[in-house]
């Protein structure tokens, strides 16, 4: 087995199991191709399992977020499946090693999108935007881990929760939104954080999709990437995002 099969399928059994595992590269001796060829190895253990790819995760987006991690570049994370919950349903907390949440904006595509486009040409192709939370996760021990682990580990994700949808033609660059914690706002912040805009994280995910050679499909849901610092939630928390003008999703730790 070559380091990209054995460290694959070590993150792939870590998440199955929701058991922490240490850095595979503390030292950041593998290269950002390595770790997302280490990412897409362990994403097809999950469909071979019977899971489908339902889209895309950009992390890294938020100036925030850049400043919680210490992290400036933009990455991406594969969703599957397995890792949509319905809105509103209960989520067994033991299917998670250290939860975190972040609040986002979620794109469905009507249309493929892929290559390098404009902000007009990505919108053109979404179907409907809707409020989100995504649920967080590193594998590794402590949440401890390099850029290349993170990337490794699909960017985090692990699970994702989306509100109602709504038309994208009305201007979505810039709404207030809080995320709560029972019934507590907790992060108070704007879709504006994303990037100046989410349409440029729409754009971007474009752009290293196509690069990757798996362009964005039509029906695939884009997350955009957190608005604010994530938090993290323990079992019993009730967990929302309340989004201006689009609503709100929320979830039940349990």
């Amino acid at each position: 087995m070559n380091r990209i099969s054995e460290f694959a399928t070590l993150l792939d059994e870590a998440a199955r199991d929701a058991r922490p595992v240490a850095q595979i590269d503390p030292d950041g001796r593998l290269s950002l191709d390595d770790a997302y060829a280490i990412q897409k190895a362990s994403i097809e253990r999950r469909l071979a399992r019977g899971e489908r790819r339902v889209g895309v995760k950009m992390g890294f987006t938020s100036r925030a977020k850049m400043l919680q991690m210490g992290i400036s570049d933009l990455i991406w994370g594969r969703l599957t499946s397995g890792m949509r919950v319905e809105e509103g349903a209960p989520v067994d907390f033991g299917r998670f090693v250290h939860p975190r949440m972040e609040p986002e904006i979620a794109f469905v595509l009507g249309k493929p999108l892929a290559g390098d486009v404009s902000a007009a040409e990505a919108l053109a192709c979404v179907e409907a935007v809707a409020p989100a939370l995504e649920i967080i996760d590193s594998r590794y021990r402590d949440f401890k881990f390099s850029l290349t682990d993170v990337v490794a580990d699909n960017a985090s994700s692990s699970g994702f929760v989306i509100g109602p949808w709504s038309d994208p033609r009305h201007d979505f660059g810039n709404l207030g939104l809080t995320m709560n914690i029972d019934g507590r706002a907790v992060q108070v912040g704007s879709t504006a954080a994303i990037l100046g805009h989410p349409l440029r994280s729409l754009v971007a995910a474009a752009r290293l999709a196509a690069e990757a050679g798996e362009p964005l499909q039509a029906g695939w849901v884009v997350m955009a990437g957190g608005a604010t610092p994530a938090e993290w939630i323990r079992p019993g928390n009730a967990v929302s995002i309340e989004m201006e003008r689009l609503g709100s999703a929320a979830f039940q730790m349990q």
